[in-house]
């Protein structure tokens, strides 16, 4: 573990390798599992602007979801995260014509329907972030489903951190992420 700023940080994001192989896994982490996405608090409010828009690109089943639960839910422990399909899909999620699942939030960003690409969470994933009163932890977050992203990363040696560059970025900033940089230089 180090320190950057009021981040503690995992040396896995810089000594392990991870790069997301949607042919291997087919998006298996927005389906497989028994919760959704974590979300922060202004990520609700941002979920709940942008529903109309990303409305049409949802699947039947998603829009159900959505429409009986809300566009976030608040589970048992006080967490936010996106409501489930039936208890394991994402509410959000879509397939393309080889069943591979992606997102219907980050598909209506590709089209230019909106700005918000997709919560934070999903876009650091395998990276987890807990924040606690005074630092934020930034952890790797290893999970079976993704062996084959650590084996296509390994291979083509691209370390975790690279991976989600602009989800680092978008979360803690370009002059954190240079200084992580920096500190990855020195492993």
């Amino acid at each position: 573990m180090f320190q950057l700023g009021k981040t503690i940080i995992s040396e896995d994001i810089i000594k392990k390798d991870f790069l997301c192989n949607l042919s291997a896994c087919k998006g298996a982490c927005c389906v497989d599992g028994d919760a959704g996405a974590p979300l922060d608090k202004d990520e609700v409010a941002i979920l709940e602007e942008i529903y109309p828009k990303v409305k049409p690109y949802l699947r039947k089943e998603g829009i159900e979801a959505i429409e009986k639960q809300g566009t976030s839910v608040i589970t048992e422990d006080g967490e936010l995260e996106t409501p489930l399909i039936k208890g394991a899909d994402c509410a959000y999620v879509i397939f393309n014509d080889k069943q591979v699942a992606l997102c219907g939030i980050e598909e209506a960003y590709n089209q230019g329907e909106i700005s918000f690409k997709k919560p934070i969470s999903c876009h650091l994933y395998p990276i987890r972030v807990r924040d606690y009163t005074e630092f934020s932890g930034v952890n790797y977050h290893k999970w079976q489903i993704c062996d084959d992203a650590c084996a296509f990363g390994a291979e083509l040696q691209v370390p975790i951190y690279k991976f989600v560059k602009e989800a680092l970025i978008r979360k803690f900033g370009e002059d954190w992420y240079a200084e992580l940089e920096k500190v990855a230089e020195t492993f």
